[in-house]
């Protein structure tokens, strides 16, 4: 059994050609570089039109270091 659909596949062969001609935009509005980042991109505009694509894996998170709790890192106090 497939694991995508076949309007999965148009609209990461879409995101992929726009990538190649530079049009290819993130969330962010920052221009898309990466060949997996337009992979899921596609992926997601698939998911959104209703196409037969696999929910989402947990996967890495865009945020950055969490911070330590309690007191600030820094020199001692005099």
């Amino acid at each position: 059994m497939a694991k995508y659909g076949k309007s999965a596949a148009k609209n990461v062969k879409s995101a992929m050609r726009r990538r190649k001609k530079g049009t290819l935009e993130s969330g962010s509005g920052g221009k898309v570089r990466s060949r997996k980042q337009a992979i899921a991109i596609g992926l997601n505009e698939a998911r959104e039109k209703g196409a037969k694509v696999p929910a989402r894996r947990g996967g890495k998170s865009s945020g950055g270091r969490k911070k330590a709790g309690g007191k600030k890192a820094g020199g001692k106090k005099r």
